[in-house]
């Protein structure tokens, strides 16, 4: 009988003490999600407050009696926002789609194929993953000047079609399928693109389309590239027309209307992200599984 006494004791003990952990941990996490999630309440909010209400509140107010949606309608006329966005989505949707060909078949043959020097090759490949970004965007940089690209998409893209952390992730996925299925496709007569295509694509998708949802907000959110190769605002992406919008559309002090601009470039980045999380963290995760 004391036993069990002692036993509902311990048993209500432990629910407790997990009880209180659970609390614990809920609300840490609450507070840092809300710690994250500030910045883009209060640019949302600010970006529907009118310039005059702004400048009216010596006191910041977390929320608005009177939202406007004319710094919406500023944000595409008083600079050529629709421009911009439209030169993004060109870069890329071209830079994407030229990666995902490039890594694809790099990655294929250093999972699949045999050829002197394979293992030397992809060994020098990751020790490129230690150079400093900053020494190849000025090899880049060089090699985009002297062949006369600076000021054309093609100078923009070239640089951003190959990735070595991509091509090591799906080689690390390519390595994971039997090499069974291979040498049967073999026996059968298919050529190795065809076994690519039919069988070690369909096989990694999950993969593939956590890298090309990467590559996807990396090209939206370039900044350093396209602003040393373009000065032409023909060519300018959103993140440069960022700085454009501050110097010569809105003003330093129209804070609202570039907000707005901040929250029509931001919006399609996180809508792709709510959509395809499960699918990033999929395809990360199983990158990284070997077996």
């Amino acid at each position: 009988m004391e036993t069990h006494i002692n036993y509902q004791k311990l048993e209500k003990s432990t629910k407790t003490h997990r009880i209180l952990r659970n609390i614990f941990v809920y609300t840490m996490l609450a507070l840092w999600a809300l710690m994250v999630l500030f910045p883009f309440y209060w640019m949302v909010l600010t970006s529907l407050k009118s310039y005059g209400t702004y400048n009216a509140e010596y006191i910041p107010k977390f929320f608005t009696l009177s939202p406007t949606l004319q710094n919406y309608a500023d944000a595409f006329t008083a600079v050529p926002l629709g421009r911009y966005l439209v030169n993004t989505l060109l870069f890329t949707v071209v830079t994407t789609a030229l990666m995902l060909v490039v890594t694809t078949l790099a990655a294929f043959a250093f999972a699949r194929l045999e050829f002197r020097g394979k293992n030397l090759v992809f060994t020098l490949f990751l020790a490129l993953m230690m150079i400093p970004n900053e020494l190849v965007v000025i090899t880049n940089f060089v090699t985009i000047t002297d062949a006369g690209l600076r000021n054309s998409f093609t100078g923009l893209i070239l640089p951003s079609v190959t990735s070595v952390f991509y091509i090591y992730l799906l080689r690390e996925n390519f390595a994971q399928i039997p090499d069974t299925l291979y040498y049967a496709a073999k026996v059968d007569g298919t050529s190795d693109l065809r076994y690519l295509r039919r069988v070690m694509l369909p096989i990694c998708r999950p993969t593939l389309i956590t890298v090309a949802i990467l590559k996807i907000i990396e090209c939206w959110n370039s900044y350093v590239w396209p602003r040393l190769i373009t000065d032409n605002p023909d060519y300018y992406l959103v993140s440069n027309g960022i700085q454009e919008i501050r110097e010569n559309g809105f003003g330093r002090e129209n804070i609202p209307a570039m907000m707005a601009a901040v929250v029509v470039i931001s919006l399609p980045l996180i809508l792709l992200f709510l959509v395809f999380r499960k699918k990033i963290m999929a395809g990360v995760s199983r990158g990284g599984i070997k077996g």
